[in-house]
């Protein structure tokens, strides 16, 4: 294993070494928060892949494959369904608002009437997704090096919360590039081709395993339309994922980047499947389907390339949970602190905005090491923030992006009716059933449509300033700045 080590520590000390470059480059507002809007297709591309393809979807796409076969690789495949509907759909109207955070989408579309609630609602989320990666550290060096939990949660953890500090989406972007590369070698070239000559090839593999592992709806109808409206759907509203749109040159390097990383998750999500059908036939009794793709690791690969694959884990838990970081902390300093303060800073503050936005990431980074030690349940956490995510969100979204008549009253509404009744639902049924999402949906759409209905339509001149937004009429970071009686 010593080869292993070191190609584990060479790896982490090039993260720091990429932040320690962001830095140097993060010397605006633009810079440390979305990259200066000025990412090409090819790096686009290879960090919207590597944000969304995080722990769950490589230690936990793998597990599903172990547990469903083939058919478990529809909790990825429907992230990138996702992927590429925002991509192909919404990612050129959302680069070219020039905005920093979805409820600025939302002040916009609506005249500044659902922003600190939205901005909270997103807070959570981001902070749970955070969070959940944080927890996949424990795993991983539990593997490599044999630590405690804490231990590992709090060393993973302060190596992302430290590049990330250091340059922001500029540092995250150039480890997030670096990650997919490493991704991409360890997963795609080398353990699944490895892991199904090692099991015997697919023959084998249908010859020892039940037939249900080779059915493509084997996982179940209704899980999957549950991955559907959660992950796709999750997918089209996160700020974790819009703050990347918001990093690309253009409109088209947005819809051709993302198409290009959506149809990259659709690969990953079938070898992911395919390794933990092959775990499956070398290893049957595991105690955990989590525990394959180590296993399959440990067992099948030879030193230095399993260290590698092994990195390939870390890369993916890394890229979601800086991308999650820097989204709370967005959020955190740009919806809720700014507008409770009522102080909105200008281009002129330009190092002071880098300032405030690094101690942010600093800040909320500590809270999410703390809160990653003292949570256990790593899917009901993530399932919280997903539920909380599509039931308060995702009508009011997209239906300012959808409906010219929908009004700020009725944004306002679904937020609040679709996050109670996913709370409530969640309290009633659990919080692992599949229910409250649905609940939540339906009650947010009602909510919406009616009260929107019901109110006078929003003023035309935010819909003019909102069209022009949509045509990309803007100066580049013009960024709304809602009064405070405006400020939701």
């Amino acid at each position: 294993m010593t080869l292993d080590y070191v190609v584990i520590v060479v790896y982490l000390a090039g993260m720091l070494g990429m932040g320690w470059w962001g830095m140097r480059r993060a010397r605006s507002k633009s810079d440390f928060l979305v990259a200066g809007r000025r990412l090409g297709p090819v790096m686009y591309s290879g960090t919207m892949a590597a944000i969304v393809l995080g722990g769950a979807s490589t230690i936990g796409g793998v597990g599903l494959g172990y547990q469903y076969g083939l058919s478990g690789a529809w909790m990825v495949f429907t992230i990138g369904l996702g992927l590429l509907a925002l991509s192909v759909l919404f990612s050129a109207r959302i680069a070219r608002l020039k905005v920093y955070t979805v409820a600025q989408m939302l002040d916009l579309r609506y005249g500044g009437t659902a922003g600190v609630i939205s901005g909270v609602v997103m807070w959570a989320y981001t902070l749970m997704l955070a969070v959940t990666s944080t927890i996949a550290y424990a795993t991983i060096f539990d593997v490599l090096f044999g630590m405690d939990r804490t231990t590992a949660i709090v060393l993973g953890g302060a190596i992302v919360v430290a590049y990330s500090t250091l340059g922001g989406m500029w540092s995250i972007t150039l480890t997030d590039m670096v990650q997919f590369v490493v991704k991409t070698i360890g997963v795609l070239l080398l353990l699944l081709p490895i892991a199904v000559v090692k099991a015997g090839g697919f023959t084998r593999m249908e010859a020892r395993l039940p037939h249900e592992y080779f059915a493509p709806l084997g996982i179940g109808g209704q899980t999957i339309f549950t991955y559907v409206l959660i992950y796709t759907f999750g997918m089209l509203i996160g700020q974790d994922i819009w703050q990347r749109v918001f990093t690309a040159r253009g409109d088209k390097v947005a819809r051709a980047g993302g198409t290009v990383a959506g149809t990259y998750c659709l690969l990953y999500a079938l070898a992911g499947a395919v390794i933990g059908t092959a775990a499956k036939t070398l290893y049957p009794h595991l105690a955990g389907a989590d525990d394959a793709f180590a296993t399959v690791v440990k067992g099948t690969l030879p030193a230095g390339v399993r260290g590698l694959v092994l990195a390939a884990a870390l890369s993916a838990v890394m890229s979601t949970s800086s991308g999650a970081l820097i989204a709370c902390a967005t959020v955190a300093n740009n919806d809720i602190w700014a507008r409770l303060r009522r102080k909105h800073t200008t281009a002129a503050d330009g190092h002071d905005e880098v300032r405030g936005n690094r101690l942010f990431i600093l800040v909320m980074g500590i809270a999410v090491i703390a809160l990653a030690i003292g949570i256990d349940n790593v899917v009901e956490a993530l399932t919280v923030a997903y539920n909380l995510l599509v039931g308060g969100l995702l009508v009011p979204i997209l239906g300012g992006l959808l409906w010219k008549r929908g009004t700020g009253a009725g944004a306002l509404a679904s937020v609040v009716v679709g996050g109670v009744t996913v709370i409530g639902a969640m309290a009633w049924k659990g919080i692992l059933a599949n229910e409250p999402v649905y609940y939540g949906l339906l009650a947010s759409l009602a909510a919406y449509v009616i009260v929107s209905l019901a109110t006078k339509p929003t003023d035309e001149a935010v819909l003019a300033a909102w069209r022009d937004r949509l045509a990309g009429r803007v100066p580049a970071d013009a960024t709304p700045s809602p009064s405070p009686a405006h400020a939701g």
